[in-house]
């Protein structure tokens, strides 16, 4: 029996090596040559060519254990044949791209043998967020095979074709499906995990965090013990990958240091090729190795925190093997992170399509990379330790070969089938036209239908581009000689639609779990119900939620203890335990992240920004990734989580701005609510929580103080969203705003009432969905006037509310006036309560717009104030 190598510090020790081959854990052993009956072999591993005389263990029991040789040098044969069809898939595809048949390509070659090691401990129920270098990682652990990958490459947009992101996303970036056409979860344990890839560099770090809390959460929490769908008692490891250069991004570092306090298992390995597309790593990373520079974050025999740091090299199988198992099993029993930093990489064909790394590498740099290939290296190894000869490597090679070949043609000539069907139709269906249009109208038809049977590279695009064009050419006659023209208009109308399906749908959840299906339920009141701080109304209705549901838990900074800096989460950590209202350190962007990877994992976490204008730390997270995840999968996953925070009318540049159109521009996916008080917030929470759509949430900062009647049905009543409510009836303006500025028009309302103008006052209630009833068209109708108020921007949310209520519900033909917005100024807020005066919309403001408004049409009743 022999071992695998393994250094601990500066000594070397002997250790069996255990790593999983096909989901099973079995002991492994290497020999040079076929085992015998002598008392001495030599250990060898890809990383030295020393051999070292070592003993046999004394029980011959262990002999049994043992994987039988040939047994083991199959799966070591196994994999170097996976490592070369992967690479021969990245030589395939790049010359796919090359040739025009696909559009873009990037590759994980030069990463096999390492993805190939990390694989072997990817159990089911595991999880992996990774990156766009991750094809070998995907093949070894069943997450893909080459036909779906060049499915991707080329675009599919068949789910079950390209069940990884149906078309929306580039190649290679990878998801499971998580969910069931009907919008149900999935059995996570009993498959592996793949969060929906990202291209933003270091933007799949945020939620690795999440998805390895949840597993420290589901081993430690009894109340969770029945969500076994989403965890086998917290055994989950949560795999993330990324490249050296992307280290270098403020979200691994935040990251890092989220993981390393929180103590969770979270297993990160850095591909490490020495450059970041041109740039070296002497200029990315401070001592060139991101693994000297995170020692600081290393964790030592005493401390309670920190990170495990393993170090190795790409081209090494064994040795890769021997790390992921030592480190991947301190991981997952101990619930410790874990770094590995994977050395000396190489990148055999650049770092995309885009370009040549020959514009940036040196000769020597490029000779290096070729002898240092991992699966020349590994080829070597396999030769010199007779585990193999020539012609058997040979026989898996053209094996490998064929295999990628095969998948490419099976691939693209599904992927070709269903367009060249849509072309063949629309040929058939103009060349049966019996109409005549015309010589040059016919001559422009029949050199468009030309020009579309001739395409180099077919695509949708071409065709419904040409039926568009010969719509043009089609004569006015064609209707009444023969119906042509009606025909195609119909075959036009019919592929935008199936256009939208493939390309459009699924940014919010479509389901019967869409918050927007949720019925809504009013507060109700008891006779004597007292007044209350709007503080207080937030806290019990939280209180029973959380009584309700034991998969709500709430996450930000000053949460926990404090229950909040507005106290309206006061007691509830000593109520419900730190696990469900948690305090968290000042990292924005991995609040965000935690609540992503919990929600997931299954469970409906309340991510809390202290105020709005730090949400500028995370808007990149929610922007790329959450608001993002049922779109890019077309339905595949959902991320119900709700990112809790407060603004509005605060004093200050940075405690004071409403960037409510950089937000709302940016999130499209995630819900924007913006309650003008703490009940109608509640009720939102409450609305949110039936569903599973993101949201975020922007409680009135002004409003925890101000006293509103205490409902009665506390976690139960509803707010509808996208359904604004109409506050005041009014005959001659609708006013149209939402959140704290409810408060300012309901004054200005109130005067303008004594000057004899009657305001229709709307509270939009939601900024996204905006208005899904038509009912400011309906009161525009009525009042033929209307303004929109806020304090963004000009040309901030109230220029989207106008193109909303204007262009979109046609309310352009109901207005007797031009419409008319009133926003804060171009600039941050100054300080106090002058600097809001004069910078924010006030009062007086909305009194004296409304005012001149009408006096446009009644100048004599309305004389000018200035």
């Amino acid at each position: 029996m022999l071992f695998w190598p393994a250094k601990k510090g500066a000594v070397s020790v002997l250790k069996p090596l255990n790593y999983r081959i096909k989901q099973l854990p079995l002991p492994c052993w290497i020999a040079y040559g076929e085992p015998n009956q002598h008392n001495k072999k030599e250990m060898i591993t890809t990383k030295s060519k020393e051999r070292k005389p070592i003993k046999h263990p004394a029980h011959n029991n262990q002999e049994n254990k043992a994987l039988k040789f040939e047994e083991f040098r199959q799966e070591v044969l196994n994999d170097y044949k996976l490592a070369f069809l992967s690479r021969q898939m990245s030589f395939i595809a790049r010359r796919e791209v090359l040739t025009g048949k696909a559009k873009f390509g990037i590759f994980g070659d030069g990463k096999e043998i390492a993805q190939i090691a990390m694989a072997k401990q990817f159990r089911k129920g595991d999880w992996r967020s990774g990156y766009y270098r991750d094809q070998t990682f995907m093949l070894a652990t069943g997450m893909t095979t080459p036909k779906k990958f060049f499915a991707m490459l080329y675009g599919e947009t068949r789910t079950h074709l390209n069940p990884d992101n149906g078309g929306r996303s580039m190649n290679n970036h990878f998801g499971t499906r998580l969910i069931d056409d009907n919008g149900n979860w999935l059995p996570q344990t009993t498959m592996g995990n793949t969060a929906s890839d990202i291209s933003p560099t270091a933007g799949q770090m945020p939620r690795l965090v999440g998805l390895a809390l949840a597993s420290k959460l589901y081993r430690q929490q009894p109340e969770l013990s029945h969500l076994t769908q989403f965890s086998n008692n917290g055994n989950e490891v949560a795999f993330g990958t990324i490249g050296d250069s992307s280290t270098s991004e403020g979200l691994f570092f935040e990251t890092m240091n989220a993981a390393a306090v929180l103590q969770i298992p979270m297993a990160v390995s850095v591909w490490d090729d020495g450059f970041g597309i041109s740039v070296p790593v002497d200029l990315q990373t401070v001592k060139a190795s991101i693994s000297k520079a995170l020692r600081g974050f290393e964790k030592q025999k005493k401390d309670k925190n920190g990170i495990l740091i393993f170090e190795g090299y790409g081209w090494d199988y064994a040795g890769l093997c021997q790390m992921y198992e030592e480190g991947i099993s301190q991981c997952r029993q101990n619930h410790v992170p874990v770094l590995f930093h994977v050395k000396e990489l190489t990148q055999p064909t650049g770092h995309s399509t885009s370009g040549s790394h020959e514009r940036y590498k040196s000769k020597e740099r490029l000779e290096w990379e070729k002898e240092n290939d991992c699966i020349v290296k590994m080829r070597q190894w396999l030769l010199e330790t007779n585990l193999a000869d020539d012609q058997t490597l040979n026989t898996l090679e053209k094996e490998a070969t064929t295999e990628a070949h095969s998948a490419q043609k099976e691939a693209f000539k599904e992927y070709m089938a269903p367009m060249r069907q849509e072309r063949r139709q629309l040929v058939e269906l103009v060349q049966n036209k019996k109409c005549d249009c015309g010589t040059k109208g016919e001559q422009e038809i029949k050199a468009i239908i030309d020009n579309l049977n001739k395409a180099v590279t077919l695509n949708r695009k071409e065709i419904l581009s040409a039926a568009r064009k010969i719509l043009r050419h089609s004569c006015a006659s064609c209707s009444s000689q023969d119906p042509f023209k009606d025909r195609l208009k119909q075959w036009v109308a019919d592929y935008f639609r199936m256009g939208k399906e493939k390309y459009n749908q699924y940014l919010y959840d479509e389901s019967d779990h869409s918050p927007l299906k949720v019925e809504p339920v009013p507060p109700r009141y008891a006779d004597d119900a007292p007044m209350v701080p709007g503080r207080e109304i937030i806290r019990d209705n939280f209180d029973a939620l959380f009584a309700k549901n034991p998969r709500i838990l709430t996450l930000g900074e000053d949460t926990g203890k404090l229950g909040d800096v507005n106290r309206t989460l006061e007691g509830l950590q000593e109520k419900y335990g730190q696990w469900r209202v948690r305090d968290t350190g000042i990292h924005e962007a991995t609040i965000i992240g935690q609540g992503i990877g919990l929600a997931l994992r299954g469970l409906r976490p309340i991510a809390e920004i202290q105020y709005f204008d730090y949400i500028l730390y995370a808007l990149h997270v929610i922007s790329d990734d959450l608001a993002t995840t049922h779109y890019r999968t077309k339905g595949g996953q959902k991320v119900p989580l709700i990112v809790r925070t407060r603004g509005h009318r605060l004093e200050g540049i940075w405690h004071s701005g409403s960037p409510l159109s950089m937000v709302i521009n940016s999130i499209r996916g995630v819900h924007v609510c913006v309650p003008r008080d703490m009940t109608r917030a509640a009720g939102m929470y409450n609305t949110i929580l039936e569903g599973d759509d993101p949201a975020l949430v922007i409680e009135p900062l002004n409003g925890y103080r101000i006293r509103e009647k205490q409902p009665a049905n506390f976690g139960e009543y509803k707010i509808p969203l996208g359904v604004p409510e109409v506050i005041r009836e009014g005959s001659d303006v609708t006013l149209v705003t939402y959140g704290s500025c409810v408060r300012i028009a309901i004054e200005a309302v109130e005067q303008l009432e004594k000057a004899g103008i009657s305001v229709e006052l709307i509270d939009v209630q939601t900024l996204l969905p905006f208005d899904i009833r038509g009912i400011i068209l309906n009161s525009l109708k009525k009042t033929n006037r209307i303004v929109f108020f806020d304090e963004d921007v000009p040309g901030g949310a109230t220029a989207f509310m106008m193109q909303k209520v204007i262009e979109e519900q046609g309310g352009f033909y109901h207005l007797a006036n031009r419409p008319v917005t009133i926003t804060a100024k171009d600039h941050r807020p100054a300080y106090g309560t002058d600097g809001d005066y004069f910078s924010n919309p006030n009062a007086e403001d909305v009194y004296e717009t409304i005012y001149d408004l009408m006096a446009e049409d009644f100048p004599q009743k309305f004389l000018p104030i200035y």
